[in-house]
Order: C-alpha cells, then structure tokens, then sequence
C-alpha cells in the first residue's frame, strides 16, 4: 500500500472542491440532465480524473447531494430556531424550504427527480430522515405526546411540503407567500375550520 503524501493531501482537497464547483455549476444550468461528460467538460478534464477523485459517478453525486443537502438543513434548522410563535416558526420554516428550491429549481430537480443522480438518492433520503428527525424533537419538546405521533408528524410534514413544493415548482399555482400561509394554515389545523 503506497504511503499517503501529507503535503499533496491540501492540494488534492482544493481540486476537488474545484471539481465540485465545475458540478455545481453544470447542475445549476442542466438539472437533471447533468453528466459526468458534461460536468468533466466544464472543468476542463476529462472523466477518467473526475473517476480519480471520486470514485465513480455515484461518489461525485454524493458528494454534491451531501454539499446541497448540508446547506439546506441549516437554513431549515435556523428558520426552525427563528421563530417566536408556532405559527411563525412553521413559516418560516416552510419559507426557507420554499425559497430554497425556488432559487436552485435545477438542484432541487436534479437530487429529486434525476435518473442520472440516482446514486445519491442515499443522500437526500438521509436528509430527509434527519430534517424529519429534527421536525419531531420540536414537535415532541412543544406539544408533548408518544415520541411516534412526534416522529410521524415530522415525516408527514416533510413529505407534504415537498410534494407541495414539487406541484408549485411545476405549476406556480399561486405565490409563494400564498402556499406559504396555505401550508401553515394546514399544519396548524385550519383545514377542519375553513
């Protein structure tokens, strides 16, 4: 086994971050139709050097769903810890979502509904097992009850905002602030009121 060059190490870390941002940037503009040809153009290599420093196809993807969903869930955690009512922790928190894949519609495809970022599905079902996670602490620390009415809550929570989210994406049905209120309306029970 070849010994590791700890003076190389920092230089192999800062191409490979390079290579990640070359990613980024074919994802912002193809979506779910980024390739491994693609992304190895844009950073002016070719694909045997992408396979070098991750792996496969299945490692650059996961390297990127782990760089998107990281951001994401402290964002959604900061809107959670934001808020001072329920109701406006809830908002907030459905905003940040909403917002966050208004602006990078093509990164929000591509993790989601990509067949090509398929491999990094494992990723984005990891973030939405920890965002639902960290749905039921509140749940259970504010409202109280068996931990699994907390834990159902939060994945049901999760899974309806991003179907939602998916539906608005696709359509703009209404504004975001317009799905915003509809959404919290929900969670908070006025669909029994309206």
């Amino acid at each position: 086994m070849a010994a590791v060059d700890p003076v190389r190490l920092p230089a192999r870390a800062a191409r490979r971050e390079a290579l990640l941002d070359a990613a980024d940037r074919i994802v912002r503009r193809a979506g779910p139709t980024a390739s491994m040809a693609t992304i190895a153009a844009e950073a002016g290599i070719t694909k045997p050097i992408l396979y070098r420093h991750f792996g496969d196809k299945s490692g650059l993807y996961a390297a990127l769903a782990d760089r998107y969903t990281g951001r994401l869930l402290e964002d959604l955690q900061s809107a959670l810890e934001a808020g001072r009512t329920r109701r406006d922790r809830v908002a907030r928190t459905v905003d940040a979502y909403l917002a966050a894949i208004e602006q990078e519609p093509q990164v929000y495809r591509f993790l989601v509904h990509s067949d090509e970022a398929a491999p990094a599905q494992s990723q984005v079902r990891s973030f939405t097992r920890r965002l639902s996670a960290l749905l039921a602490a509140g749940i259970a620390a504010e409202v109280g009850g068996p931990p699994q009415r907390a834990s159902a809550w939060g994945h049901g929570i999760v899974g309806m905002v991003q179907s939602a989210g998916d539906w608005w994406l696709d359509t703009r049905g209404c504004s975001r602030e317009e799905l915003v209120s509809e959404l919290t309306d929900l969670l908070l029970g006025a669909y029994g009121t309206a």
